[in-house]
């Protein structure tokens, strides 16, 4: 089979193209053939030994997957030969075949193309563990989300609306605050270009406590990081929850005594170790965002398609902060 492999450490320009053997569905695992593989800023950091996870190389990147089930291991019984599904796995997925464990796929709707399901399970899993397990966001609400124009920021958006929540989505520039706009979000807001100094950041704290007046933000969902950290703590409210995403502008330093004033929470969200506490944790998360994606409610917004041969222009394009919602690479 085909497969992108990386043999070095380096950038997306280090990646090459390569015919490799086959995966071999062990047990508990099925064997897919890939349609579409999702990118995301994972991607852009394993590749240089710099995510939470060093696989041992040669190794193909790629997170999250849609495809058809090729074979099937020993102990499966969830799934069968011709079954559409979706599924993450931390690497392997931008190749022509992945052998993955069956708890993490899931079916994939009739009325799903291929190209949605690889850009769903991740960016929408990761915000509904974020949103509901861990911020307790509540009907009413005010849900702020920084970096809101990529794949986790519109996810947030339309499960933030979906459970009831007015969402003030906080981007960069006038192209994403249209877009934000059109997957629902309440109210818009372009933040300053970070590094900040003491007068911006006070800045940039003032437009956000105003687009999220009158209480603040009872829930910040921050996939960016950097300087824009402190100044959407200083948005929240009174007994607020800071959900730590991802830090795609890095990693921030947050004077402790801002959590102290506003008696509010820092929270962490690692939605992939959070699946290896329980099995049940994809199935039953995934059950609640696909019912809302029939309904209408979620939608996966994918901004470009490359071929597998361009898989490294794929990741070099979400490395540089240029993609809106997702970039999707087409494996078959």
């Amino acid at each position: 089979m085909k497969a992108i492999m990386s043999r070095s450490i380096g950038g997306p320009e280090t990646l090459v193209l390569e015919e490799v053997d086959d995966p071999v569905a062990a047990a508990g695992q099925i064997l897919i053939r890939v349609k579409a593989s999702g990118v995301n800023f994972p991607d852009t950091l394993i590749i240089e030994d710099k995510y939470q996870f060093k696989p041992k190389r040669p190794f193909s990147p790629g997170a999250e997957f849609s495809g058809v089930v090729e074979a099937v291991g020993r102990d499966v019984c969830s799934f069968q030969l011709g079954d559409r599904v979706m599924g993450f796995s931390r690497w392997g997925s931008m190749a022509q075949k992945i052998a993955v464990d069956a708890s993490r796929c899931v079916m994939i709707p009739d009325n799903m193309p291929f190209d949605e399901a690889s850009a769903f399970i991740l960016t929408f899993g990761t915000s509904y563990y974020a949103l509901k397990e861990k911020g307790g966001l509540r009907s009413g609400e005010t849900l702020l989300v920084l970096g809101a124009a990529g794949g986790v920021g519109l996810a947030a958006i339309e499960i933030g609306k979906a459970m009831g929540a007015r969402v003030v989505a906080a981007v960069s520039t006038t192209e994403k605050a249209t877009l934000v706009r059109e997957h629902g979000a309440d109210r818009a807001v372009i933040y300053p270009t970070a590094p900040f100094d003491a007068s911006s950041r006070r800045d940039a704290a003032r437009l956000l406590k105003e687009a999220c007046a009158p209480d603040g933000a009872h829930v910040v969902c921050d996939v960016v990081g950097g300087d824009y950290s402190d100044a959407a703590l200083r948005a929240i409210a009174w007994d607020g929850r800071f959900l730590v995403v991802g830090f795609a502008a890095g990693i921030p330093h947050i004077p402790l005594n801002l959590p102290l004033l506003k008696s509010c929470q820092i929270i962490g969200v690692f939605w992939g170790l959070w699946l290896d506490q329980s099995e049940q944790h994809l199935s039953r998360s995934a059950a609640e965002l696909l019912k809302w994606y029939k309904g209408g409610k979620l939608r996966p917004c994918i901004s470009a398609r490359f071929s597998l041969a361009e898989a490294g222009d794929a990741i070099a394009q979400l490395a540089a902060r240029k993609a809106l919602g997702k970039v999707v690479v087409n494996v078959d």
